[in-house]
């Protein structure tokens, strides 16, 4: 079924509509804290065709809950509105209606059937106080890629008033955790970046930890136990092929992709020293980075590939540091109260994300790659496992929280100003989570 899902993406054709010049006074600073979310209308999209309106009224709502989420965004209730989809149609935007309703940016769309059978979707983002239109496009696909339809769109409409790229057509692969403290299952599951499509992609039989994916977007590497022996493995999305990395004499953990997913990055213990190595992903010849007693561990790649983020107990304590591609220079960065882990570049290279554990409570918080800048963001009793969504603008993690069962772990979000924390509803307990790129 998901590969179904997967190979229906690759039928997706976008064609791209003229529009007008946006007004400067639209948009939104995705870098501020606190501020009034700009007031958006979403209509439902207009149809004719019986068997299209289930599309034409759920797409809207994925496209609300997708710019709802951001906190960039207010939209507006739907009883609000003045003009109906089929008037819109029918007799183009009446601009002062819209500005009754205190709309500043309106979405409208149509759906219908092309020639060929599949199904249109058009949207439209208008400027209701400009009374011009920001942008239009036009998808044609199958209907059951309804769903993907409206990610885009979000998508779009996030960066035409942001100028940023957006992050909703993704997907977040993840442990998914049941069972008492003493017998936990884990599972590595994969879902859209708002929790549909959800999937299992390993059946609980065996421990897996720390799933990251390859820029390309359809493979992942992860740590698993299999039959008591900690190795590395890759797992093809789309056939679900898996594959050890290679059989190394000691364990082998934390494992992540180059930028360019040709090698994986990673930490190995061999003869009672934990260093990082690479392996070329042609040759399988791992490198070795790192060379001393202390435990170093948790590499990322800068974007660019130059440089490596990692942990490090070199100095007395966990720190983050930083070091060439090639393993030369290191230089610790973190020299702040407490210990600190779990370095993951940002995919801009403006900033690494970290975990804190300082006065007995765990941050997730980012600093500057020359070690300036410091903010904390997150804090629990257990909060850790950043990943960056592909524009750089939002982290997911996990937390821990004491239950019943000895814990509860759960998925979250937040964007870089720590105002708008939520959590990412999952079927069961969640942890270690990886946001992919932008689905190609």
């Amino acid at each position: 079924m998901f590969k179904k899902i997967l190979l229906l993406a690759l039928a997706l054709a976008l064609v791209v509509m003229p529009f007008a010049s946006a007004r400067a006074e639209l948009q939104v600073n995705v870098t501020s804290g606190i501020q009034e979310p700009m007031p958006v209308a979403i209509t439902t999209f207009h149809s004719t065709m019986p068997n299209q309106q289930e599309m034409a009224t759920e797409m809207p709502k994925i496209i609300t809950a997708n710019l709802e989420r951001t906190g960039l965004f207010r939209p507006l209730n739907p009883s609000s509105f003045i003009q109906s989809p089929a008037s819109i149609a029918a007799d183009g935007v009446r601009f002062a209606e819209w500005r009754a309703s205190n709309a500043q940016a309106l979405v409208t769309g149509t759906v219908t059937t092309s020639a060929d059978g599949r199904t249109r979707v058009e949207f439209r983002l208008w400027d209701v106080y400009g009374q011009a239109q920001l942008s239009g496009m036009a998808y044609t696909t199958t209907p059951q890629n309804w769903r993907r339809i409206a990610h885009i769109i979000s998508d779009e409409i996030y960066k035409r008033i942001t100028g940023e790229n957006g992050y909703f057509d993704t997907r977040i692969v993840y442990i998914s955790e049941s069972g008492p403290s003493t017998a936990r299952v884990k599972r590595l599951a994969i879902m859209d970046q708002d929790g549909a499509n959800h999937h299992y992609l390993t059946d609980g039989s065996y421990l897996v930890l720390t799933p990251r994916f390859s820029p390309n977007n359809q493979v992942i590497t992860y740590m698993a136990y299999y039959k008591k022996k900690p190795r590395v493995y890759l797992y093809d999305i789309d056939s679900g092929r898996q594959e050890v990395l290679g059989d190394f004499p000691g364990m082998t953990f934390a494992p992540r992709f180059a930028p360019d997913g040709s090698k994986v990055i990673m930490s190995m213990a061999q003869n009672g020293n934990t260093d990082i190595y690479t392996m070329d992903l042609r040759s399988r010849q791992p490198r070795r980075l790192t060379d001393n007693s202390a435990i170093d561990t948790s590499p990322s790649y800068a974007p660019d590939g130059s440089k490596i983020a990692f942990e490090s107990d070199r100095g007395g304590t966990q720190q983050i540091y930083v070091m060439g591609a090639d393993g030369s220079n290191p230089q610790r960065i973190t020299f702040g109260e407490g210990r600190y882990g779990n370095p993951v570049w940002s995919p801009r290279g403006d900033l690494i994300a970290f975990t804190k554990m300082a006065g007995g409570k765990f941050y997730i918080g980012v600093i500057r790659p020359d070690g300036k800048g410091e903010r904390l963001i997150s804090t629990a009793y257990h909060v850790e496992g950043p990943s960056w969504s592909p524009n750089g603008r939002v982290l997911t993690y996990f937390k821990e929280t004491p239950s019943s069962t000895g814990r509860s772990a759960k998925v979250y979000t937040v964007d870089l100003t720590g105002y708008n924390e939520r959590v990412l509803r999952t079927p069961q307990d969640g942890s270690d989570p990886a946001w992919s790129p932008v689905n190609p």
